[in-house]
């Protein structure tokens, strides 16, 4: 097989591909024996033709779509790896010459890879954001282990606060008619989670168990539906129940219960410890993040469209993940939101296309010093996925070959080790420098 790329214009070129006649015959006996199989000729079972009567009879042009499928992904596959280039997006193919006892001529319009224009990357200054652990952060800590280890106390008289997990019937009508999906029935609803429409939780703050309440909104201007954006709407409300948080004292029995410790000032001691790794480890990852926007900034490139939109669809797709495990789907989430799936993606947009910038300029650092993943880092991170999982080595490499997730592991750990190269190259001064 012969190929070649020439670039035409910014991120794009063609590649020029030629596949030798002996493995287009081979290609073609293939279709043959595929299409034999259902071929419908009198006198002659199916599979059992003769391929010359199966080519008087439909000539042997028929097998060229089946012999171009067996044929097309293979030569394209491997004249990318001969020529080098790393496309980003699928080719625009053109089948310049197929016939029989002819090589195959095919050319591939390829989106690639746009190149950098590194700047400085190496002597960065970076602020040093390291910080102790203060009386402020640990007692913000303790609250918070307290409002998570809260009991749910049913309220019987009163009013409801933010904070406040409520059951509540709604019904919802723009110009006194109703609109779908803004009815629900005992419905579970956390005041101050921002999960409704805003204006709609705050109203609901103030009621008491039993009460009857007209609550007034707008839509957002970007709501999901149409028909409702930038619409006044007048919900009918009913309070059926009002639970709230009753926190633990904080005291030895409450350590005993969170931890492996006896006493609250022991248990204090270790959770001071544990913040001070966080801290440690929060700055570290500010002093990267530093040295990252930086040369992404130093450096030129022409970022493609289509990186963007793929770097989108994934960040959806991870959205869609956290939304789950939450027990929630994002039909659900747009319909709370008033976002549609659209606007969503809009909002995305920038930090996708931040993220690839970031990505394209690391990898360029990467080359340009010479950083490689070795096998050994890569059978090590396989083991470590092995162990998380309880799964053998062979499996873990398995799956990820069969989904096609070795080359990104690779590239995470090439990220992440071209960090360490900068980091290590870089200038620590003061926050206050």
């Amino acid at each position: 097989m012969k190929a070649s790329w020439e670039k035409i214009e910014k991120n794009q070129g063609v590649l020029t591909i030629e596949v030798e006649a002996d493995q287009v015959s081979v290609a073609l006996d293939k279709a043959f024996k595929k299409v034999a199989l259902k071929a419908n000729i009198p006198g002659f079972r199916k599979g059992k033709v003769p391929r010359s009567i199966f080519e008087a009879k439909f000539g042997v042009e028929s097998l060229y779509q089946d012999a171009l499928d067996i044929l097309l992904p293979e030569a394209y596959v491997q004249a990318v790896k001969e020529t080098e280039i790393d496309p980003i997006d699928r080719p625009e193919v053109d089948v310049q010459l197929m016939e029989k006892g002819q090589p195959l001529k095919f050319t591939a319009k390829v989106e690639v890879k746009p190149e950098v224009q590194l700047g400085e990357y190496k002597g960065i200054e970076v602020a040093d954001t390291s910080k102790e652990v203060s009386t402020e952060e640990l007692a913000e800590e303790l609250t918070k282990l307290q409002q998570r280890h809260a009991e749910l106390v049913v309220i019987e008289e009163g009013q409801a606060e933010n904070g406040d997990a409520t059951i509540i019937d709604f019904e919802g009508f723009v110009d006194e008619v109703a609109f779908e999906g803004g009815k629900g029935e005992r419905h579970a609803l956390e005041l101050g989670s921002n999960s409704f429409i805003p204006g709609f939780e705050a109203q609901v703050v103030g009621m008491s168990i039993g009460d009857d309440k007209d609550i007034e909104v707008t839509f957002p201007e970007d709501y999901q539906a149409e028909e409702l954006k930038g619409k006044v709407a007048i919900f009918k409300v009913k309070l059926h129940e009002i639970k709230r948080k009753n926190l633990p004292e904080l005291d030895d029995e409450f350590a005993k219960d969170v931890s492996e410790f006896d006493t609250l000032e022991e248990f204090k001691a270790d959770l001071s410890k544990r913040l001070a790794v966080k801290n440690e480890q929060a700055s570290k990852r500010d002093k990267e993040n530093q040295i990252v926007e930086q040369i992404a900034s130093a450096a030129e490139v022409a970022i493609p469209q289509v990186m963007i939109d793929v770097e989108v669809d994934q960040m959806l797709v991870d959205f869609e993940n956290r939304l789950k495990s939450q027990g929630m789907s994002l039909e659900m989430y747009f319909q709370f939101s008033g976002q549609s799936e659209d606007v969503l993606k809009t909002q995305m947009s920038g930090d996708a296309e931040k993220r690839v910038r970031n990505n394209l300029v690391l990898e360029a650092v990467a080359k340009a010093e010479g950083i490689v993943i070795s096998e050994d880092e890569l059978n090590e991170e396989i083991e470590k996925m092995a162990e998380s999982y309880k799964r053998t080595v062979v499996e873990i490499r398995s799956i990820l070959a069969a989904n096609g997730n070795l080359e990104g592991m690779k590239l995470e750990l090439l990220v992440k080790k071209t960090i360490d190269f900068l980091v290590d190259n870089s200038k620590a001064v003061p926050a206050s420098a």
